[in-house]
């Protein structure tokens, strides 16, 4: 390609809307274009480097014997009803109506849509396991776009489904989609951390993450750097406390804290510690009131609630209902008396002379003792902090950010008993399915790659999937220069490399410039020296340049780029 024909329109000013650096660099080197909010086009630069990732991706599907069809995008309400998250995805659903008023949407994902039409063409054992997948673009209404493609609301995803005729069947699946992923992330370049995460909408009975390390990632995650646990904020488990030296028992106490509603004015008022209070929260899970309880220092993990409860939809109750379950207003909710369900977390069980709210306006409890004045289940309910007990061997754990750019899921048959997807046995008797779901963000995946290989001149893209592999630059339009160019760029052409030539007529240093933001591993400069048969070679990574006769450039070229991808093929999953 000649980047006179190239439409690559860079940018030397730093976007004003551009938060992040990937979004910054995609834009400044002409990789996107923003329509909307969370809405991108991919020019021809940012589009060759999602065809190299995709073609990665299909590689490695083809290798572990997944095969690769295309649903459609737009997707009728029924199939969303029957699994109930018609209503569960909410406003994050684009949702339209056809001219016979049929309810449709922009598919958000397609579990629904592999499940009725697997349950159309797979009947018998013998039909299994198998394995599908697509490379689509999805669509969600995100309440609030931002890192240009990180957070999106129309975006491509890689997502593909196991059907097996057990659980464990289904392991075997999930596990040969791990190792797929694992050597997919290697082969992109990717410094890619794996934890255990929550479900969410997705339901099922486990899930794991494939997680960019980014201090702009949303997924927060807690790690054991003794013992390798990870895990999501969302899901990460907390080591069970020690054992606490109690209190003596000191009869309850009700106690006047007029206006004072917060743990902060409640901390001030009795002149005590957050760890002294035990704070109860009203929440309303699907039809019922609950009460959770957490320490004053500590909030509620209201993922993990929702998941312990079962429930569809989890809220803090409103005001009007917090009156009604407490009988006093906001602020002095409290366990003892309580006519409701309550769970409290696992760090309460053992505590005493805690401080509640009495459920009566104005006042507060002292000494309240959990096993003498209330019954509650007792689970691990809090969000974790940093320094919390590692679960699996008790030493303080960290918490960091990153970037989720893949996602497996073991759905079980949520999805094929609702859909009806069901397979004959040898005796002839119908079972669900046993399903599972790999997604990966190919917009998300190509932001990390940025995240994680650029420096202050541009992006430094990973051989595999940089738009062009090598740039050749002539520093001006001199017959020999461009004599020599052309040879080089048709030697290269010829040896199947992706060249780009640099012919447009521009001072030297503009074309270094966008060679150097677009961040194409390998720049040959054809300078004065070109008389004398030498040019020069310099890789993106390096700040140094290497003088070679053109035969030997070429061969080099050739040489550098073949053992990268020699490299790639020896990664293990």
């Amino acid at each position: 390609m000649r980047v006179s024909n190239l439409f690559m329109p860079t940018m030397r000013e730093i976007p004003a809307d551009a938060e992040v650096m990937s979004h910054q660099l995609m834009l400044r080197a002409g990789l996107i274009r923003k329509h909307a909010s969370g809405i991108y086009a991919f020019l021809p630069l940012g589009y060759r480097v999602v065809r190299k990732i995709e073609n990665i991706i299909r590689e490695e599907m083809e290798a572990a014997g997944v095969q690769e069809l295309l649903m459609p995008a737009l997707l009728p309400s029924e199939s969303l009803q029957a699994s109930g998250r018609w209503d569960m995805y909410g406003p994050e659903m684009f949702r339209l109506k056809d001219r016979n008023n049929r309810d449709f949407c922009l598919g958000p994902t397609h579990e629904e849509a592999f499940a009725d039409t697997v349950r159309n063409g797979a009947r018998s054992y013998k039909d299994l396991p198998l394995m599908l997948y697509q490379i689509q673009t999805k669509f969600r209404d995100e309440r609030r776009p931002r890192f240009g493609v990180i957070r999106s609301r129309e975006f491509i995803m890689k997502d593909a489904y196991s059907f097996d005729r057990d659980q464990l069947g289904l392991a075997v699946s999930y596990k040969k989609m791990y190792k797929a992923y694992k050597k997919i992330f290697k082969r992109l370049g990717l410094d890619c951390m794996v934890i255990d995460a929550d479900s969410g909408v997705m339901g099922g009975f486990g899930s794991q993450e494939f997680v960019v390390p980014s201090e702009i990632g949303e997924t927060v995650m807690a790690c054991c750097s003794t013992c390798g646990y990870a895990a999501s904020e969302d899901r990460a488990c907390i080591g069970f406390p020690k054992n606490q030296i109690l209190k003596e028992l000191y009869p309850l106490e009700k106690i006047l804290t007029p206006n004072v509603h917060t743990i902060d004015e409640l901390t001030n008022f009795l002149g005590i510690s957050p760890e002294s209070i035990a704070k109860t929260m009203i929440y309303k899970a699907d039809d019922a009131f609950v009460a959770a309880m957490v320490r004053g220092d500590r909030e509620v993990n209201e993922k993990k609630l929702k998941n312990y409860l079962g429930c569809e939809v989890l809220e803090l109750a409103d005001e009007e209902a917090v009156k009604a379950v407490t009988h006093a207003e906001v602020g002095f909710a409290g366990p003892v008396g309580l006519k409701v369900r309550i769970l409290a977390d696992q760090e309460l069980e053992h505590c005493s002379s805690l401080v509640t709210g009495a459920n009566e306006t104005d006042y507060h409890l002292k000494h309240v003792n959990p096993k003498r004045d209330f019954q509650a289940e007792y689970m691990d309910l809090r969000k974790i902090i940093a320094g919390d007990a590692c679960p699996e061997c008790g030493s303080p754990v960290t918490l960091t950010r990153g970037i989720e750019v893949g996602h497996i899921f073991k759905l079980g048959t949520k999805y094929s008993e609702a859909m009806g997807c069901i397979f004959q046995d040898e005796e002839g008797k119908d079972h669900p399915m046993y399903m599972g779901s790999y997604g990966i963000g190919i917009n998300r995946t190509m932001a990390g790659i940025i995240e994680q290989h650029y420096d202050e001149d541009g992006i430094i893209w990973p051989m595999a999937v940089a738009p062009f592999q090598a740039v050749i630059v002539p520093v001006s339009t001199d017959e020999k220069q461009m004599e020599i160019t052309e040879y080089l760029y048709n030697a290269l052409k010829v040896n199947g490399i992706d060249v780009l030539m640099d012919d447009r007529r521009e001072r030297a240093g503009v074309k270094f410039k966008d060679a150097d933001l677009i961040g194409i591993p390998i720049r040959i400069n054809v300078g004065r020296k070109a008389k004398e048969g030498l040019v020069e070679l310099k890789y993106r990574d390096r700040s140094e340049v290497e003088e070679l006769r053109v035969v030997e450039c070429v061969e080099k070229v050739l040489y550098s780029i073949n053992r990268s991808y020699r490299s790639d093929d020896s990664l293990g999953g």
